[in-house]
């Protein structure tokens, strides 16, 4: 009995410097600091307990200067997900023909003056749109990436590389 209650005050200690308060401040150098530990002239940074820990933060930037005056605040687009749908990693096609069917998952939408560059076998390649063909992929092994450059050529985002096998059935004639 003795040994649970060890192992209940001990959950109970681990659950509480969970929820340890958050100090933060900036330094001389403008740098803002996060800690569990109060430091002169911190203040204490209440967080929403209904937020996820699987949020991603998003980039921010200060917002332009009629933006400003007008009220409104305009957020950078970023694109959230790139994925090589087909084919799919560690796949293997047979009797393709030389043709190469791909398919991305790209959320949200390919935007306008957006473009999407493949490299296939480590060659690059502008492809059109987020579902095309690629010609004279023959047998063997290749690799396959995606992404997304927007109107000035900046990296948007790029998905996983994927690895897939190509097999051609043999005629044997006798």
């Amino acid at each position: 009995m003795a040994i649970r209650a060890i192992f209940i005050l001990l959950g109970l200690f681990v659950a509480s410097s969970a929820l340890a308060d958050t100090y933060k401040w900036t330094d001389e150098d403008g740098v803002v600091h996060f800690s569990d530990r109060p430091h002169p002239g911190a203040e204490i940074v209440r967080l929403d307990k209904s937020r996820s820990r699987s949020q991603t933060a998003r980039p921010t930037t200060s917002p332009a200067p009629d933006a400003e005056a007008s009220g409104a605040v305009a957020q950078p687009f970023s694109y959230t997900s790139l994925e090589i749908v087909a084919p799919a990693a560690e796949e293997t096609l047979w009797n393709i023909e030389g043709i190469l069917n791909v398919s991305l998952a790209l959320s949200p939408a390919l935007q306008p003056n957006h473009e999407v560059r493949v490299y296939f076998d480590g060659v690059a390649r502008t492809v059109e749109g987020t579902t095309f063909q690629l010609q004279e992929v023959y047998r063997g092994v290749h690799n396959i990436q995606a992404e997304v450059l927007d109107e000035a050529g900046n990296l948007m985002i790029r998905s996983l590389p994927n690895r897939f096998y190509v097999q051609q059935n043999t005629v044997r004639f006798r």
